[in-house]
């Protein structure tokens, strides 16, 4: 998440520099064919490529929209991991009288939390952070999940016990979860607490279950890839006949100019067919960079920082004064 004002127009210029790159060749072409050649007949009606630009620019407008509203769903997804957290940690400090046992259940929430964060983290096939102009970028930021591994973060909060039987497991988020309903349900037996906080604890288990299942739902289900693909193919269209729709209307601009630059109006083709190009390309780049809010990239949801504010409120409310630091942003960046 970029926690700044905004992206400078030189951090976005590098990160689109490739497209920038391919639509000023792209650009480059037609206009020699037609000025240096004489190869008049390559140019194509503007209102072809207008038809064209039009039906592009609501496609893109679609899935920007579609890509903004994944995002926006994980946030509030991990918005509610992070309210009901605060609660479980309220809860089963109140309810269990014997501290050692709430602190472990409280312990083993933080496990849950980066159980949950680092299968987040995981790569699928479908995932743009391993493009080359985002891989590019991450040299600005830092992936917390990438940089430490699970085995050494989980080991803070469990015994070598159960270390080693989650470790074995397929999705560790979700066993630990009924490790957590399994110790509720001992703390039950023995009468520590009645029914009405047992089935209080068990409905706040059953809730971190859906949001981990609408966590798991947007991570292994893609922004669907028809949409991407013709989203794809019309800009890239788009690009290619934009400068050949330009020849024309820039060449008409040469019956009003004298001197120098007589005849010469064809070659303003290629700065705006770049610029227009680079809108387009930009646009679908943006959207593209959406689709996956827990990839890893500059644009996902922060779950590293949520995760490690509500340990620190959690450990707060059982009196811990030896807190781990809040993450912060590097150069405005933060997961």
């Amino acid at each position: 998440m970029h926690a700044g004002k905004s992206y400078k127009l030189s951090e976005f210029l590098i990160w689109t520099k490739r497209n920038i790159y391919a639509t000023f060749v792209i650009g480059l072409i037609p206009p020699i064919l037609y000025q240096v050649f004489g190869f008049k007949f390559i140019a194509i009606p503007w209102s072809v490529v207008a038809l064209l630009g039009t039906a592009t620019a609501f496609i893109v407008g679609f899935k920007n929209t579609q890509t903004y509203n994944r995002t926006w769903e994980a946030r509030q997804i991990w918005g509610a991991i992070l309210n009901s957290s605060r609660a479980w940690g309220a809860t089963t400090r109140d309810f269990i009288n014997d501290k050692e046992k709430a602190k472990e259940l409280i312990y083993r929430h933080f496990a849950w939390l980066t159980a949950l964060r680092y299968a987040m983290r995981d790569s699928r096939t479908w995932e743009t952070v391993n493009k080359s102009y985002n891989a590019q970028y991450q040299a600005y930021y830092s992936i917390p999940e990438k940089e430490t591994p699970l085995e050494t973060e989980l080991a803070k909060y469990l015994s070598p016990t159960e270390l080693t039987y989650i470790l074995s497991t397929k999705n560790k988020a979700a066993q630990l979860l009924s490790l957590q309903s399994k110790t509720a349900k001992e703390v039950f037996d023995r009468k520590e607490i009645d029914s009405y906080q047992f089935v209080e604890i068990q409905r706040m288990l059953k809730d971190f279950y859906d949001q981990q299942g609408k966590s798991e739902r947007i991570k292994n289900f893609p922004y669907p890839r028809q949409f991407a693909s013709i989203n794809a193919f019309f800009i890239k269209l788009f690009c290619l006949l934009l400068p050949f729709g330009m020849l024309k209307e820039f060449d008409k601009l040469n019956d009003g100019i004298t001197g120098i630059f007589a005849g010469q109006m064809i070659w303003l083709v290629i700065p705006f067919s770049v610029l227009i190009s680079w809108v387009f390309t930009s646009l679908e780049q943006v959207g593209e960079s959406t689709e996956n809010p827990f990839e890893g990239s500059a644009n996902d949801v922060p779950i590293s920082q949520m995760s490690r504010t509500i340990e620190i409120d959690l450990r707060e409310m059982l009196g811990e004064t030896d807190l781990p630091p809040a993450l912060l942003p590097k150069n405005n960046i933060i997961l």
